[in-house]
């Protein structure tokens, strides 16, 4: 049971960078393909266009400092507080890629028809960009309350 234990607590240490990835990627592909798509369409603002596609890729920074700070022994102690904070702050990291994503396409699209909008139609990535910030910093502060194993 102990072995359990203690690999629960290893999934939850590699967690946020592992889902924090998924997330990028996915959304990275998404907002990407738009990007594709309407640089066919358009003759200018690709540059507008790629750096847009690419704004999901924070959360797998996110996920690699969390990772760092999480990084320690891992024993019976402090397994349950890797896992919980690990798999559901990656978990959080996941969707906010993925939704990011989808909502950097949206705005591909938009902006693609009507150039001027282009600074308004970002506003709901930000706004999802601020949900996995707010994940970041509240897994960044529990994580400092796990206990680290007492040297044997």
């Amino acid at each position: 049971m102990n072995e359990l234990v203690i690999s629960l607590g290893w999934i939850g240490m590699f967690s946020p960078i592992a889902l924090g990835c998924m997330g990028s990627v996915i959304g990275c592909g998404l907002a990407g393909q738009a990007a594709i798509g309407a640089m066919l369409d358009t003759d200018s603002g690709h540059g507008r266009f790629i750096g847009l596609s690419v704004l999901p890729s924070s959360f797998v920074i996110y996920g690699i400092v969390l990772l760092f700070t999480l990084q320690r022994e891992v024993g019976i102690e402090n397994a349950a507080g890797l896992f919980g904070i690990g798999l559901l702050s990656g978990l959080s990291l996941m969707v906010a890629g993925i939704w990011q994503g989808r909502a950097c396409a949206a705005a591909i699209s938009a902006s693609k028809e009507k150039p001027e909008i282009f600074g308004m139609s970002i506003a709901p990535a930000a706004v999802v960009e601020g949900f996995g910030v707010f994940v970041f910093i509240f897994a960044l502060v529990l994580s400092g309350g796990i206990p680290a194993l007492a040297a044997q």
